[in-house]
C-alpha cells in the first residue's frame, strides 16, 4: 500500500512539514528506515536515530523539537504512537476487503445462512443450520459445525476448528489452527482406578471484538456455556478450559493455562505463562506477571502479582531479595 505524506496528514488529522508528495510503501522501525520506509518517533530514547533514518515519512508528536537537520519528511500529530496503531489498523483493514465469494470447493448446505458479503474459501466446511453474518471472512481449510452462530465482519484464518453450537460475536478474529469447543479434561474416576469420560453438552460463547491467537484451545463446558467476554485479546497457545469466565477487555500472552470454572474479571492483564488453578475468583484489573501460579482467589481489585504461588509484587520482590542474598552467601 503506498502513502504520500499529504495523504498520511489527511487520514491521521496531522501537518506535513516537508515534501507533501513524499512516497511510503513499508512500514518500518526508525533505526532501520531507508527510502520508501515509513517511520514513527515517539519515544524520546530513539531520537538519535532521527537523525540518521533515510525513510521517506516520519511521524512525529507535534511538540517534537529537533536538535539537528532531519532529512525525513516529517508528518507531525498529536500522538504518533496512536496514530502509527490507527494507520496499521486501516492499512490491514484494506488488505482484507473481500467480495462475496463462495469457493465451488468449499461446503455447506440449503440450511447454512449466510449474510452479505461473505467469504468462504476452498475446503471450508460451514455446517447444517449455522448462520454467518455480514461481511465475515472464512479461510480455506476452516471447520464449522452444525448449530452455529457467528456474527458480521469475523475473521477466521486457515485451520480454525469451531465445533457445532458455539456462539461467536461481531468484529471476532481467530488465527490459525484456534480450536474452539473442544471436550473439557473431565473425567470420573472408578473404583478399579480406571477413568469415565464426562461428556460435554455445554458451548463456548465469544463476545464481540474478540482476538484469539494461533493453536489457542477454549473448551466447551459440561452443561452451560464457557465464557469469553467483550473485548478479550488471547494470545497464541492458551488452553481455556471448560466453564471458564472470561470478563471484559482481559488481555492474556502466550502459553497462559486457565483450569476448569475459574473466573477471571475484567481488564486483568495476565503475561505469558501464567497458571491458573480452577474454581477460583480473580477481581477485576489484576496484573499478574510471567510464569506466575494463582492457586487461590484474588479478591481484590487492581492487585499486581507475582511468582509461584503468586503474591503481591512488592512483598514478592522483597523475598526476592532475601533469597538472593542468601544463595550469594551460601555461595561464599
Amino acid at each position: 500500500m503506498e502513502f504520500t505524506a499529504r495523504q498520511l496528514a489527511q487520514l491521521l488529522h496531522g501537518t506535513v512539514e516537508g515534501d507533501e508528495a513524499a512516497k511510503a510503501v513499508r512500514f518500518a522501525k526508525i533505526e532501520n528506515g531507508r527510502p520508501g520506509d515509513l517511520c514513527f518517533y515517539a519515544n524520546p530514547k530513539y531520537e538519535r536515530y532521527v537523525y540518521s533514518c533515510k525513510a521517506s515519512v516520519l511521524l512525529v508528536n507535534n511538540d517534537f523539537s529537533p536538535k539537528e537537520a532531519v532529512s525525513c519528511t516529517m508528518v507531525r500529530v498529536a500522538d504518533a504512537y496512536s496514530a502509527l496503531a490507527s494507520l496499521l489498523k486501516y492499512a490491514a483493514a484494506q488488505k482484507r476487503k473481500f467480495r462475496r465469494h463462495r469457493s465451488c470447493k468449499a461446503r455447506y448446505f440449503f440450511t447454512t445462512k449466510f449474510g452479505k458479503g461473505v467469504y468462504v474459501g476452498a475446503y471450508a466446511f460451514v455446517g447444517h443450520h449455522t448462520t454467518v453474518g455480514d461481511g465475515t471472512v472464512i479461510y480455506e481449510h476452516v471447520y464449522i459445525g452444525d448449530d452455529c452462530r457467528i456474527g458480521s465482519n469475523c475473521i477466521f484464518y486457515p485451520g480454525v476448528r469451531i465445533y457445532p453450537g458455539m456462539v461467536i460475536g461481531d468484529n471476532v478474529i481467530i488465527h490459525a489452527n484456534a480450536v474452539i469447543g473442544s471436550d473439557g479434561f473431565g473425567n470420573a474416576p472408578r473404583p478399579d482406578g480406571t477413568w469415565e469420560k464426562i461428556e460435554h453438552l455445554g458451548n463456548v460463547i465469544i463476545g464481540n471484538d474478540v482476538e484469539i491467537g494461533a493453536n489457542t484451545t477454549i473448551d466447551r463446558s459440561e452443561m452451560e456455556s464457557t465464557v469469553i467476554g467483550n473485548g478479550v485479546k488471547i494470545d497464541n497457545l492458551c488452553q481455556i478450559a471448560h466453564n471458564v469466565r472470561i470478563g471484559d477487555n482481559t488481555v492474556m500472552a502466550a502459553q497462559v493455562g486457565i483450569a476448569g470454572s475459574a473466573r477471571i474479571g475484567r481488564n486483568c492483564i495476565i503475561a505469558g505463562q501464567v497458571g491458573i488453578v480452577g474454581h477460583i475468583d480473580i477481581a477485576d484489573n489484576t496484573t499478574i506477571g510471567a510464569q506466575a501460579g494463582i492457586i487461590s482467589s484474588v479478591r481484590e481489585s487492581g492487585k499486581v502479582l507475582l511468582g509461584s504461588p503468586a503474591i503481591p509484587s512488592r512483598q514478592y520482590m522483597r523475598s526476592y531479595a532475601i533469597f538472593r542474598r542468601a544463595g550469594e552467601e551460601n555461595a561464599k
